[in-house]
């Protein structure tokens, strides 16, 4: 069961400049995109924003 404080998080429209698609064919968030979100997913992103890095992330 959800805990009933908890924010729900709306996610904004998807526009062309949010994403692209790379070499393998996965779909890859732009800084512009995170900052449109508005927070941190903490997932290690590619275009970070909010200069969030994992440990286990070894992508230059």
């Amino acid at each position: 069961m959800a805990d009933s404080t908890q924010k729900k998080r709306t996610v904004p429209a998807l526009d062309p400049s949010d994403y692209y698609i790379n070499e393998m064919g996965y779909l890859v968030f732009t800084a512009s995109y995170h900052l449109k979100r508005g927070y941190c997913c903490q997932n290690g992103c590619k275009h970070c924003p909010y200069g969030f890095r994992k440990k286990d992330n070894f992508r230059a």
